[in-house]
């Protein structure tokens, strides 16, 4: 098999990682079946990312996971310099400007991170590979291999998969929750807070996030988000990621009920609230089996609840009351703090001008003193 009909395979077998923000489309042409991803950076640059397993053998057997052991499909491994030597040509070509790599576990957790941490060194120290790299940490990885993994990465991840250890083993039973996927998160940061990073590619350790398997253990959202906050607040995890189970043929989850993409948006809306808007788990509504309603967005749950009969006026509040108010993000209320020292905020058409989702606060703000539709009726 050559290098391309590999890629083809550890590719397409790469789907079911979710790592970066943005649309991941197959390439077309002489590339078909490639899976290259429309990427957010954390600079909040746009890029173009190849996502590839370095190899599709796998001793695990998750329940949920295509590539589990017991699964029977066509598998292949590159090796490190391999995999190198097509990325750079990729790059050169001008199809892709980084690469996500990850990998199922052959030889142990540790012997795996082995071959990524190589792949990755051959690019970075051999070839001067300038490219972003997003490299993932396998279960039970050691500190040393942290440590190497974050001095040329761009980003590094590791899948929780569950919530806590009581829920794991319904995904993955093979796996330790503490040992073979807290410990390696928590090294990050340890890294992170005692290790200085001068000689860490571009001269700073990269960001960290981990991923979720939604709707096959049995978890709440209430659970999810609860792991969620303490992973932002303890373990400064950039991002955590939401994927709703996929039933895959050759499974135990073959026949499982698909999980609502509904769900899986409600879980990142929730998200972004904790991490950028400055709310607390407590303050997030759940039904009563603890999981988010999917007839609204949990911010706006919480407007109805607190800001409906006690609105909040645009021209005096703090940053941190107008991130409260539905249809204001994080550049929104920096704009409402810039418009209002110039002059008063006193009618819709204003926050329209500056970016806000007008239509979106009105019920739940004070223009002047005025709710805006009294306000606009006198006009």
């Amino acid at each position: 098999m050559d290098s391309i009909e590999k890629l083809k395979l550890l590719s397409s077998a790469s789907e079911v990682e979710a790592g970066e923000d943005g649309c991941q489309f197959k390439h077309k042409g002489k590339l078909d079946e490639i899976i290259l991803t429309h990427a957010m950076l954390p600079n909040g640059r746009t890029t173009t990312l190849l996502k590839s397993l370095l190899t599709s053998m796998c001793e695990n057997n998750c329940l949920y996971c295509p590539m589990r052991s017991e699964r029977d499909f066509r598998r292949t491994t590159f090796k490190p310099g391999e995999f190198a030597r097509l990325a750079v040509n990729l790059t050169k070509a001008g199809l892709i400007q980084g690469i996500f790599l990850s990998s199922g576990v052959a030889g142990g957790g540790i012997h795996t991170q082995d071959r990524l941490i190589a792949t990755a060194e051959i690019l970075r120290r051999k070839m001067g590979y300038r490219g972003y790299i997003h490299l993932k940490i396998m279960p039970g990885t050691e500190y040393a291999q942290v440590l190497a993994s974050m001095l040329i990465a761009d980003r590094v991840s590791i899948n929780l998969e569950a919530p806590n250890a009581d829920r794991l083993p319904a995904l993955a039973p093979k796996k330790h929750f503490e040992h073979d996927l807290m410990a390696p998160i928590r090294m990050t940061n340890e890294i992170r807070k005692t290790v200085s990073p001068h000689n860490a590619w571009k001269g700073r350790w990269p960001s960290s996030c981990t991923q979720f398997v939604v709707g096959g253990a049995g978890e709440t959202d209430k659970e999810l988000l609860t792991t969620t906050q303490d992973l932002h607040n303890q373990h400064n995890l950039l991002r955590v990621y939401y994927s709703a189970l996929t039933p895959h043929n050759g499974t135990p989850f073959a026949h499982h009920t698909p999980v609502p993409k509904k769900r899986e948006q409600r879980l990142y809306q929730a998200d972004y609230l904790l991490r950028d808007y400055g709310f607390t788990e407590s303050e997030i509504t759940y039904d009563e089996t603890g999981l988010l309603p999917l007839e609204k967005d949990p911010k706006l749950i919480w407007a109805e609840k607190h800001l409906l009969h006690r609105p909040v006026e645009i021209n005096k509040a703090s940053k941190e009351h107008l991130l409260r108010i539905p249809g204001v993000g994080p550049k929104g209320a920096d704009a409402i703090l810039n418009a209002r020292r110039i002059r008063t905020i006193n009618n819709l058409s204003i926050l329209k001008k500056i970016g806000v989702y007008a239509a979106r606060t009105k019920d739940f703000i004070l223009l002047n003193g005025y709710r805006p539709s009294r306000q606009l009726s006198l006009f």
